[in-house]
């Protein structure tokens, strides 16, 4: 009966053992993968981490260097002239020519790049009067001055050539009959009625086609003086427009691909450099220990060797002097 008891009891323990083994592989399991998934995640936030900070350090230069080489492609500024009032003659009404002086520095900085062409045109607004109609030709001269007052270029220019910098240019309105002055005017009445229209013609005066400010001695002023006392303008502007070649070119015409290569190569580079060190970090850390843990005990067998040879030899020297033959 005892033995019957103790084997029926041992039947009732054996699966509720295999349930707790189970049930402990089952948590052991468990934990192995919420480990194994938390390290998984960790190294994804990681990688994640380096790969958007490698990413934004190869945006941020690239935007440097852009910001550094690339001059500003445009400039513009109105133009005030003054004139002197204070005529003898009452049948004048200009006393001198109109003048304007602009700056050509901006936040304390050259409006210019050092060694880049530009193109300085200036824009008049002019109205149609039978003053500006009678006016005919005039010319408009330009002269840049240094910081220390000295003249760096002078140029009079005109709309129709194209010479070089020191020669003499003329503008001029363009040129309307009587009758198509009248049939704008019918045509464009109730425009100009009502202000939405004016009657003026817009010149466009080149002044420098190729304009390379010197390095050593900058440009800081222009001066700009219409060469007749009878003109009449409404607005003037200055443009200054910067002439792009080569990479500079890339650049400002194909902004997109131009920083989609650049950040690309400066990715690239700034990988292979990243994972060159991180290799050499793990080699310095962990292949040069085991090496010496490798090399120890191979070292240590040698010494070993080498001592049992020694042993053996003075043996094998020993034995026949002492070794006697039996008769």
């Amino acid at each position: 009966m005892d033995q019957t008891s103790h084997l029926h009891s041992g039947n009732d323990e054996e699966p509720s053992v295999l349930i707790g083994r189970a049930l402990l592989r089952l948590r052991d399991a468990a934990a192995m993968a919420m480990s194994r998934a938390q390290q998984r995640v960790l190294q994804a936030f990681v990688v994640f981490s380096v790969v958007l900070l490698v990413l934004w350090v190869a945006a941020f230069l690239y935007g440097s260097f852009y910001y550094s080489y690339m001059p500003k492609a445009a400039f513009s500024t109105s133009v005030h002239y003054h004139y002197r009032t204070d005529c003898e003659s009452p049948a004048s009404f200009l006393c001198s020519y109109p003048m304007a002086n602009i700056s050509l520095m901006r936040n304390k900085k050259h409006v210019l790049t050092f060694g880049q062409a530009y193109r300085i045109s200036l824009q008049l607004e002019m109205p149609e009067s039978p003053t500006n109609q009678d006016l005919g030709m005039f010319m408009i001269k330009t002269t840049c001055f240094s910081r220390d007052g000295g003249q760096i270029a002078s140029s009079a220019r005109s709309a129709r050539q194209l010479l070089s910098a020191s020669s003499s240019r003329f503008s001029m309105l363009r040129y309307r009959s009587d009758l198509l002055r009248t049939m704008g005017t019918l045509l464009f009445l109730p425009a100009f009625l009502t202000g939405t229209v004016e009657q003026k013609q817009t010149l466009e005066v080149e002044l420098f086609p190729d304009y390379t400010d010197d390095p050593y001695d900058p440009s800081v002023t222009a001066i700009i003086e219409i060469m007749s006392n009878r003109v009449q303008i409404y607005s003037s502007h200055l443009y200054v427009h910067a002439h792009f070649t080569g990479i500079r070119y890339i650049l400002f015409y194909y902004p997109l691909l131009s920083a989609l290569v650049g950040v690309s190569s400066n990715f690239i580079f700034l990988s292979v450099l990243f994972v060159l060190s991180y290799l050499r970090l793990l080699l310095k850390v962990e292949w040069r220990p085991g090496q010496l843990r490798t090399v120890g005990p191979l070292l240590e067998r040698e010494k070993n060797t080498d001592n049992t040879q020694e042993a053996n030899e003075e043996d094998a020297t020993v034995l026949p002097s002492c070794w006697v033959p039996s008769k």
